[in-house]
């Protein structure tokens, strides 16, 4: 009942046939002129005549809502429309108008085998119901434009509307594709932001909190600090503004560079072994994962190990490409749980965005290690 309110308030407020379909809809009904066929030839009666026009009165707003039915309501429109059709054949043989109005609004039904079975039904119907015209001629001329019209029509329309279904899914799957890459996006500025900023903010800090220890010591050195902080804070403008736009590659030779200066400031010795031939076999967007997990993992180092050395290394080993950091914090206490917060969550779904695996352990202090494919690329 919902259904049928829906389209009635639609015909009432004017939209009597849905707008992907245009005007021809509208035109169609100029197939009902076939029912004037018969008054070149005989007057009609006043009663006649006025029945003739109630019914086109009233199977105009039935033909519109086949349009906007669904399910059983097809079908009940399909019924209406040869009820009409059988009520006025033997007065009028241009009721075979309305067998193929009932044709057309097969079109509703989404099964393509029940909506060949309703036209041929209706056609068949049809033909049987034609044995009460009891001239020849009459029903000669009733049967000519059902048998001729009928089937194309009806084919027509059910072809139509399964394109029509059709180009609406393909609609909403790009629309749906489009949305899903907006969220792709934005989970991945989110991931580089939460990378870029909290190892650039966490280094421009620690050499804020030493240039303050230095300024009544040592101006020089001072000087130099807050001359780094500066540089820092350009850099990480420039990388967040990068990383907007989607253009950016954060090499690893960068990365190592600021993991150094990021450690050094936060008064942690670092033991380094970098194999130049392993960082070389890397594919640049395998680097760029590489590079954005060392800054996660030196700014973890930093920020909350309390650590007094850290071990970094890089090499090849059996076709794989590895990165361990390992430090000597205190990162769990008391038995707590090893829980990953979002730079690790971001760094674990870059790397098996490639093909890598990505493992942690914590037992004195905490060690990544991060295994990517030689050469893969993401």
């Amino acid at each position: 009942m919902n259904r049928i309110g829906q389209v009635a308030s639609r015909i009432i407020r004017g939209s009597w046939i849905p707008p992907d379909m245009g005007k021809m809809p509208y035109f169609w009904l100029l197939s009902l002129g076939y029912l004037s066929w018969k008054y070149a030839y005989v007057a009609p009666t006043a009663l006649e005549a006025a029945l003739l026009a109630l019914t086109i009165v009233g199977f105009i707003p039935l033909y519109c809502a086949s349009f906007w039915a669904r399910g059983w309501q097809v079908g009940a429109c399909m019924v209406a429309g040869c009820a009409i059709g059988l009520a006025w054949m033997r007065w009028n043989v241009g009721a075979a108008s309305f067998f193929i109005f009932a044709c057309a609004m097969a079109a509703g039904i989404l099964d393509l085998r029940r909506a060949l079975l309703a036209i041929l039904g209706v056609v068949l119907l049809a033909a049987l119901a034609s044995l009460q015209i009891e001239q020849k001629q009459m029903r000669f001329l009733f049967l000519m434009p059902i048998l001729t019209v009928s089937l194309p029509v009806g084919l027509g329309a059910v072809m139509d509307a399964r394109l029509r279904r059709s180009r609406q899914a393909l609609v909403r799957k790009q629309e749906e594709v489009e949305h899903m890459a907006t969220i792709a996006e934005r989970e991945r500025i989110s991931r580089d932001l939460h990378d870029l900023l909290g190892h650039s903010l966490s280094l421009i800090a620690l050499k804020a909190e030493l240039a303050r220890k230095l300024v009544h010591r040592d101006a020089d050195a001072c000087a130099r600090e807050i001359a780094d902080i500066e540089a820092s804070a350009r850099q990480a403008l420039g990388e967040v503004r990068a990383a907007v736009s989607g253009y950016r590659e954060s090499g690893l030779a960068h990365a190592l560079a600021s993991a150094r200066a990021s450690l050094a400031a936060g008064g942690v010795a670092l033991d380094e072994q970098v194999d130049a031939q392993a960082t070389r076999a890397l594919a640049p967007a395998t680097e760029h994962v590489l590079a954005l997990a060392l800054r996660e993992a030196v700014t973890n180092v930093v920020r909350h190990a309390g650590a007094r050395r850290c071990r970094l290394s890089i090499g090849m080993e059996g076709g794989s490409v590895v990165l361990r950091v390992a430090d000597d914090g205190a990162h769990l206490r008391d038995g707590a749980e090893l829980r990953p917060g979002n730079g690790l969550a971001g760094m674990q779904e870059r790397v098996a965005s490639i093909g890598g695996k990505l493992a942690l352990r914590a037992n004195a202090g905490l060690a990544l290690e991060l295994r990517v494919p030689a050469g893969a690329r993401a």
